[in-house]
Protein backbone atom coordinates (compact mmCIF):
# COMPACT_ATOMS: atom_id res chain seq x y z
CA UNK A 1 0.00 0.00 0.00
CA UNK A 2 1.16 3.20 -0.25
CA UNK A 3 2.48 5.85 1.96
CA UNK A 4 2.62 9.41 2.98
CA UNK A 5 6.44 10.24 3.48
CA UNK A 6 8.53 13.09 4.68
CA UNK A 7 12.17 11.91 3.65
CA UNK A 8 15.63 13.12 4.24
CA UNK A 9 14.61 16.14 5.97
CA UNK A 10 17.24 17.83 8.20
CA UNK A 11 16.72 18.98 11.78
CA UNK A 12 19.06 21.00 13.72
CA UNK A 13 19.42 19.94 17.32
CA UNK A 14 17.73 22.49 18.70
CA UNK A 15 14.84 22.15 16.66
CA UNK A 16 14.80 23.89 13.88
CA UNK A 17 13.86 23.01 10.11
CA UNK A 18 15.05 25.86 8.09
CA UNK A 19 17.39 29.34 8.93
CA UNK A 20 15.63 32.67 9.10
CA UNK A 21 15.13 35.29 6.25
CA UNK A 22 14.61 33.07 3.46
CA UNK A 23 15.79 34.67 0.12
CA UNK A 24 17.14 34.20 -3.21
CA UNK A 25 20.28 34.40 -2.40
CA UNK A 26 19.35 31.60 0.85
CA UNK A 27 17.08 29.35 -0.17
CA UNK A 28 16.78 27.64 3.22
CA UNK A 29 17.63 30.54 5.38
CA UNK A 30 20.35 32.09 7.09
CA UNK A 31 22.75 28.77 8.37
CA UNK A 32 19.85 26.43 7.14
CA UNK A 33 22.68 25.00 4.69
CA UNK A 34 24.36 23.57 8.09
CA UNK A 35 21.66 20.78 8.59
CA UNK A 36 22.08 19.53 5.45
CA UNK A 37 25.67 19.13 5.69
CA UNK A 38 24.45 15.32 5.71
CA UNK A 39 23.41 15.24 2.35
CA UNK A 40 25.79 17.69 0.62
CA UNK A 41 28.85 15.04 0.48
CA UNK A 42 26.72 12.61 -0.68
CA UNK A 43 26.63 10.49 -3.96
CA UNK A 44 22.87 10.88 -4.46
CA UNK A 45 23.16 14.91 -4.02
CA UNK A 46 25.97 15.28 -6.63
CA UNK A 47 24.29 13.18 -8.69
CA UNK A 48 21.26 14.99 -8.42
CA UNK A 49 22.84 18.20 -9.64
CA UNK A 50 24.30 16.56 -12.83
CA UNK A 51 28.24 16.09 -11.15
CA UNK A 52 30.44 13.47 -10.48
CA UNK A 53 32.22 12.30 -6.93
CA UNK A 54 30.24 11.63 -3.37
CA UNK A 55 30.51 9.11 -0.94
CA UNK A 56 28.60 6.29 -1.55
CA UNK A 57 27.91 3.04 0.32
CA UNK A 58 27.59 5.22 4.16
CA UNK A 59 24.70 5.83 6.22
CA UNK A 60 24.11 9.19 4.91
CA UNK A 61 24.02 8.33 1.56
CA UNK A 62 21.94 5.16 1.83
CA UNK A 63 19.23 7.44 3.67
CA UNK A 64 19.80 10.24 0.78
CA UNK A 65 18.99 7.46 -1.97
CA UNK A 66 16.51 6.39 0.30
CA UNK A 67 14.55 10.02 0.66
CA UNK A 68 14.20 9.63 -3.78
CA UNK A 69 13.17 5.96 -3.83
CA UNK A 70 9.54 4.82 -4.74
CA UNK A 71 8.21 8.09 -4.86
CA UNK A 72 4.96 8.59 -7.82
CA UNK A 73 4.46 11.83 -6.74
CA UNK A 74 5.66 15.35 -4.37
CA UNK A 75 4.17 17.93 -2.57
CA UNK A 76 5.90 21.31 -1.78
CA UNK A 77 4.95 24.72 0.43
CA UNK A 78 4.82 28.03 -1.60
CA UNK A 79 7.95 28.88 0.13
CA UNK A 80 10.14 25.49 -1.18
CA UNK A 81 9.12 26.02 -4.56
CA UNK A 82 10.70 29.75 -4.61
CA UNK A 83 11.12 33.14 -3.10
CA UNK A 84 8.19 34.79 -4.76
CA UNK A 85 5.41 36.48 -1.96
CA UNK A 86 1.42 37.12 -3.18
CA UNK A 87 0.08 36.81 -6.69
CA UNK A 88 2.26 34.97 -9.52
CA UNK A 89 3.60 38.86 -11.20
CA UNK A 90 4.44 36.49 -14.42
CA UNK A 91 5.82 32.89 -15.02
CA UNK A 92 8.78 33.51 -15.27
CA UNK A 93 10.01 31.78 -11.92
CA UNK A 94 10.57 28.48 -12.76
CA UNK A 95 12.31 26.73 -8.97
CA UNK A 96 15.54 26.56 -7.49
CA UNK A 97 16.82 23.82 -10.03
CA UNK A 98 17.03 24.76 -13.10
CA UNK A 99 15.71 23.36 -16.29
CA UNK A 100 15.46 19.44 -15.14
CA UNK A 101 14.45 19.50 -11.37
CA UNK A 102 15.19 16.62 -9.50
CA UNK A 103 11.49 14.97 -8.71
CA UNK A 104 10.96 13.47 -12.13
CA UNK A 105 7.39 13.36 -11.37
CA UNK A 106 4.42 15.20 -10.41
CA UNK A 107 4.72 17.77 -8.06
CA UNK A 108 1.67 19.56 -6.05
CA UNK A 109 2.46 23.05 -5.15
CA UNK A 110 0.42 24.65 -2.41
CA UNK A 111 -0.53 28.37 -2.94
CA UNK A 112 -2.97 31.12 -3.01
CA UNK A 113 -2.55 32.15 -6.25
CA UNK A 114 -3.88 30.53 -9.52
CA UNK A 115 -0.90 29.35 -12.15
CA UNK A 116 -1.20 27.00 -14.75
CA UNK A 117 0.71 23.77 -14.73
CA UNK A 118 4.60 24.19 -15.58
CA UNK A 119 6.38 21.69 -17.53
CA UNK A 120 10.12 20.94 -17.11
CA UNK A 121 12.47 18.48 -18.45
CA UNK A 122 13.03 15.01 -17.00
CA UNK A 123 9.51 13.90 -16.27
CA UNK A 124 8.61 16.88 -13.75
CA UNK A 125 5.44 19.07 -13.83
CA UNK A 126 4.44 21.62 -11.21
CA UNK A 127 0.66 21.69 -10.58
CA UNK A 128 -0.31 24.79 -8.18
CA UNK A 129 -2.94 23.82 -5.91
CA UNK A 130 -5.46 26.43 -4.11
CA UNK A 131 -7.66 24.05 -2.86
CA UNK A 132 -5.53 23.46 0.84
CA UNK A 133 -3.65 20.21 1.69
CA UNK A 134 -6.32 17.83 1.57
CA UNK A 135 -6.92 18.56 -2.51
CA UNK A 136 -3.60 18.64 -2.97
CA UNK A 137 -2.94 15.04 -1.19
CA UNK A 138 -5.93 13.64 -3.28
CA UNK A 139 -4.48 14.95 -6.43
CA UNK A 140 -1.02 13.67 -5.34
CA UNK A 141 -2.11 10.39 -4.32
CA UNK A 142 -4.10 9.87 -7.95
CA UNK A 143 -0.86 10.58 -9.72
CA UNK A 144 1.36 8.71 -7.86
CA UNK A 145 -0.75 5.74 -8.35
CA UNK A 146 0.72 2.32 -6.18
CA UNK A 147 3.92 4.79 -5.47
CA UNK A 148 3.95 6.58 -2.27
CA UNK A 149 3.67 10.75 -1.81
CA UNK A 150 6.69 12.67 -0.53
CA UNK A 151 5.74 16.22 1.47
CA UNK A 152 8.87 17.82 0.26
CA UNK A 153 8.45 20.60 2.67
CA UNK A 154 9.17 23.20 3.87
CA UNK A 155 8.65 23.35 7.81
CA UNK A 156 5.39 24.52 7.51
CA UNK A 157 4.29 22.55 5.50
CA UNK A 158 5.14 19.47 6.91
CA UNK A 159 3.87 20.69 9.99
CA UNK A 160 -0.12 21.12 8.38
CA UNK A 161 -0.06 17.29 7.48
CA UNK A 162 1.42 16.04 10.31
CA UNK A 163 -1.62 18.16 12.50
CA UNK A 164 -3.87 16.42 10.33
CA UNK A 165 -2.54 13.26 10.97
CA UNK A 166 -2.15 12.55 7.20
CA UNK A 167 1.71 11.48 7.34
CA UNK A 168 2.08 7.45 7.86
CA UNK A 169 6.45 8.18 7.78
CA UNK A 170 8.66 10.65 8.98
CA UNK A 171 12.56 10.64 8.36
CA UNK A 172 14.40 13.28 9.92
CA UNK A 173 18.10 13.96 10.23
CA UNK A 174 19.40 14.49 13.61
CA UNK A 175 22.27 17.64 12.86
CA UNK A 176 24.55 18.51 15.99
CA UNK A 177 24.29 21.92 15.15
CA UNK A 178 22.46 24.73 16.76
CA UNK A 179 20.56 27.31 15.03
CA UNK A 180 19.09 29.49 17.21
CA UNK A 181 16.66 30.86 15.24
CA UNK A 182 14.20 29.49 12.21
CA UNK A 183 11.24 27.05 11.99
CA UNK A 184 10.55 24.93 14.61
CA UNK A 185 9.24 21.29 13.02
CA UNK A 186 7.85 19.74 16.23
CA UNK A 187 6.65 22.89 17.97
CA UNK A 188 3.22 22.40 19.84
CA UNK A 189 3.15 18.90 18.08
CA UNK A 190 2.55 15.32 19.58
CA UNK A 191 4.16 13.07 18.22
CA UNK A 192 3.84 10.35 20.03
CA UNK A 193 -0.55 11.07 20.76
CA UNK A 194 -0.71 11.17 16.64
CA UNK A 195 0.48 7.82 16.64
CA UNK A 196 4.23 7.82 15.94
CA UNK A 197 7.07 6.30 17.15
CA UNK A 198 10.94 5.52 16.47
CA UNK A 199 11.73 2.35 14.00
CA UNK A 200 14.75 2.84 13.28
CA UNK A 201 18.05 4.63 13.97
CA UNK A 202 21.31 5.46 12.44
CA UNK A 203 24.41 7.50 12.96
CA UNK A 204 26.79 9.27 10.73
CA UNK A 205 29.84 11.24 11.57
CA UNK A 206 27.32 14.36 9.95
CA UNK A 207 23.98 13.43 11.40
CA UNK A 208 21.48 11.09 13.44
CA UNK A 209 18.98 9.07 11.00
CA UNK A 210 15.68 8.84 12.65
CA UNK A 211 12.90 6.66 11.02
CA UNK A 212 9.45 7.59 12.66
CA UNK A 213 6.03 5.22 11.64
CA UNK A 214 2.80 5.20 12.90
Amino acid sequence: MSKVRVAGFGVSLDGFGAGIEQSLEDPLGKRGPEIFQWFFHTKTFCSMHGKEGGTTGDVDDMFAQRSMENFGAFILGRNMFGPVRGPWPDDSWKGWWGDDPPYHAPTFVLTHYEREPLVMEGGTTFHFVMGGIEEALVLAKKAAGSKDVRIGGGVDTVRQYLRAGLIDSLHIASVPVLLGQGELLFDGLDLHALGFSITERQTSEYATHLVLEK
